[in-house]
């Protein structure tokens, strides 16, 4: 342990990181450096400063990378209407490369030996952390205490906590440990405690960015959102930064009860685990770029998407953000948001996000002439589908025929 002089913690302040603080210095015997990174999680973040200097921290990074995240992370991401196991939209899984490459670059920096996190043996983050520091940095040492340290539960922490004089907020109100809660400009997550039993409904007043849907305004709520090369640039006509975007989308989209998901999900480790999740902004970006997508996009391209996104979203879920697959697939993907340019026009109610409109002036492939009801004034010409249809049923004739001759 003595070979490590210095180490870069992931840093948020809160129960885990503080105590990881303390743990690092007395175990290890090695000066730390903190990284406390704005991901738009809402919260001050000035305390973890003073909880660092308190614990006699020198060199402390507190960074704003808000508009990195949704435009270097976020956005990407969304360019493959990325989805994983059918419902979960990767707010933290996408936030952890990000994170990584943060550690590494202060390390470079300070001249770290090595880089510890929170991440608990148990968990996804724990993979997600250490593949995108290897992958930035193949020979960086990793600490990760939750692997080392026998503290491997909440009251526990908090004994160590309340033994060493280590500040923390959020116990429960009935005396039990708090949720485990991850937050950021794209979502909100909560797990452990009453969660743990998938059977028992969340409470709801748990719930922070959302109103329930019953609470809901009984008006609905319009908004435009406007691409270009598949990424929102605009809001109702108004130009903005990406993550700016984001934060007004998860204002809105709350107050209308947008965004809640309870989920069990498949951990890369092999455990089943339960969560829930608040992604007010994500679901309706979600709907929205489906909807541009459906008149910009060629069939077939579209349809390769959705065929590859299950794979994309496994990479990311699993920390593979920074291999060589993930980012020929994100080559392969972005190509493909070259024509996604035009507007959205959603209609937010109680829940709910439905599409009221779409329309691209430069890029749209929907022609109302061919597609009309009405006479086509000889723009499709009808008789072609017979042919059309013989053929593509020639196989199953076959098939058929073949049937009936055995019978």
């Amino acid at each position: 342990m003595s070979d490590i002089k210095k180490v870069v913690l992931a840093y948020s302040g809160g129960l885990d990181t503080s105590v990881i603080l303390k743990w690092l210095q007395d175990e290890y015997k090695c000066e730390v450096v903190t990284f406390t990174a704005d991901l738009g999680q809402g919260e001050e973040l000035e305390p973890a400063r003073a909880k660092a200097q308190a614990a006699g921290v020198k060199e402390i990074y507190i960074d704003d990378v808000r508009e990195e995240f949704v435009r270097d992370f976020v956005f990407p991401m969304f360019r493959a209407n990325t989805v994983y196991e059918g419902e979960y939209l990767l707010g933290t899984s996408i936030a952890r490369p990000l994170i990584a490459k943060r550690l590494i670059e202060i390390a470079n920096e300070t001249g770290a030996d090595a880089i510890s996190h929170g991440a608990t043996g148990k968990g996804n983050d724990q993979v997600r952390f250490e593949l995108g520091a290897y992958a930035l940095k193949p020979n960086i040492h990793i600490i990760a205490p939750w692997r080392e340290w026998d503290l491997l539960s909440r009251e526990k922490l908090l004994a160590y906590a309340e033994k060493h004089g280590i500040p923390v907020e959020m116990k429960h109100k009935q005396g039990g440990s708090p949720y485990s809660m991850d937050a950021n400009l794209l979502h909100i997550s909560y797990e452990g405690r009453h969660l743990e039993n998938p059977a028992a409904e969340a409470e709801e007043d748990m719930w922070r960015w959302t109103v329930s849907p019953e609470k809901a305004p009984d008006a609905a709520e319009y908004i435009d959102i406007e691409y270009v090369n598949g990424d929102p640039v605009a809001l109702d006509g108004k130009k903005m930064k990406a993550h700016e975007i984001l934060a007004y989308l998860n204002k809105v989209g709350g107050k209308h009860g947008i965004g809640r998901l309870d989920l069990v999900e498949n951990r890369y480790v092999g455990m089943k685990s339960r969560g829930c999740y608040e992604t007010p902004g994500g679901t309706i970006l979600l709907k929205a770029h489906r909807a541009i997508e459906s008149i910009t996009l060629d069939r077939e391209v579209a349809h390769l998407k959705d065929d590859l996104m299950p794979r994309y979203a496994s990479m990311i879920y699993n920390g593979y953000w920074w291999s060589p697959e993930r980012l020929a697939l994100q080559s392969l993907i972005d190509h493909t948001q070259k024509t996604v340019n035009g507007w959205v026009r959603l209609k937010l109610y109680k829940g709910n996000v439905i599409v009221a409109g779409r329309d691209s002036k430069t890029d749209s492939l929907f022609d109302p002439n061919i597609a009309t009801f009405e006479d086509d004034k000889g723009a499709y010409d009808q008789k072609d589908a017979a042919g059309f249809i013989k053929l593509n049923a020639l196989r199953l004739r076959i098939a058929a025929n073949l049937k009936q001759k055995k019978h």
